[in-house]
C-alpha cells in the first residue's frame, strides 16, 4: 500500500503550479522574431496566444491528479482472466524536438482480486502521453502505475508510435514506426500468456497514419 501511495504521489506532485501562459506567449513572439517573421502582421497577431493555449492542452498530463482521475474506480472482483483494452489512441510531444508523436496503446492485465473501471485505462494513457515524453518511458509508466494500483498477476503494455521528428526532419522516413512494450508478472514469466495477449492485439488493428 505504501508503494502504491508513493507512485500516485510521485505523479501528482510533478507540477503544482499552473502553466505560465504569459511566458509561453512571450517566448513564441521571440521565436517568430528570431526566424525573421513579424509577430504583429495580421496572420500572426494571435498566434503566440494560440500556441500557448495549445501547449496547455497538449501538456495537461503534468497537472492531472491521479486520485481524481481514478475517482475510486477500483473494485473487488473474483474475475481472474485476461482483461485487454486495445487501440487506445494517444497524442504526445517528443521531449527532444517538441514535435508530435501519435499512435495506439494496447493494455492488458490479469486481475488478482481487483479490477479497474474500463474508462480509466485510456485516461491513464492520456495522463502520461500529454507530457514531453519518449515512447519508451511512457510505455513503462503506464504499466508501472497499473501494477501498483491493482497488484495484478501481470500487466502488459504495447505502444505503437509514428514520430514527426523522424518523418519531417533528420532521416525523413515517413513510414517508420516505433513499437515499445512493457511486460510485468505473468506476461514476462509465461510465454503462452504473453503470446495470447500479442495474438489478441494483432487481430484487426487499423494501420497507423497521420
Amino acid at each position: 500500500m505504501e508503494k502504491n501511495k508513493k507512485i500516485i504521489n510521485d505523479v501528482a506532485n510533478l507540477f503544482k503550479q499552473d502553466m505560465d501562459l504569459g511566458k509561453i506567449t512571450q517566448a513564441i513572439e521571440e521565436i517568430l522574431t528570431a526566424i525573421g517573421e513579424d509577430p504583429n502582421r495580421e496572420g500572426l497577431q494571435k498566434t503566440p496566444e494560440r500556441v500557448a493555449r495549445a501547449y496547455a492542452e497538449l501538456l495537461a498530463g503534468y497537472r492531472t491528479d491521479p486520485i481524481e482521475l481514478l475517482n475510486e474506480a477500483i473494485f473487488h472482483a473474483s474475475y481472474d482472466e485476461m482483461v485487454i483494452v486495445r487501440d487506445i489512441e494517444y497524442y504526445s510531444l517528443c521531449e527532444h524536438h517538441m514535435l508530435p508523436f501519435i499512435g495506439r496503446a494496447h493494455v492488458a492485465y490479469i486481475p488478482d482480486g481487483k479490477i479497474i473501471g474500463l474508462s480509466k485505462i485510456p485516461r491513464i494513457v492520456d495522463m502520461f502521453a500529454r507530457r514531453l515524453q519518449i515512447q519508451e518511458r511512457m510505455t513503462r509508466q503506464v504499466a508501472d502505475l497499473i501494477d501498483e494500483l491493482l497488484h495484478p498477476q501481470g500487466v502488459a503494455v504495447v505502444v505503437e508510435g509514428l514520430h514527426m521528428c523522424s518523418m519531417m526532419r533528420g532521416v525523413k522516413k515517413h513510414d517508420a514506426r516505433m513499437t515499445t512494450s512493457a511486460m510485468l508478472g505473468a506476461f514476462r514469466n509465461s510465454m503462452p500468456t504473453r503470446q495470447e495477449f500479442l495474438d489478441n492485439i494483432s487481430r484487426g488493428s487499423a494501420p497507423l497514419h497521420f
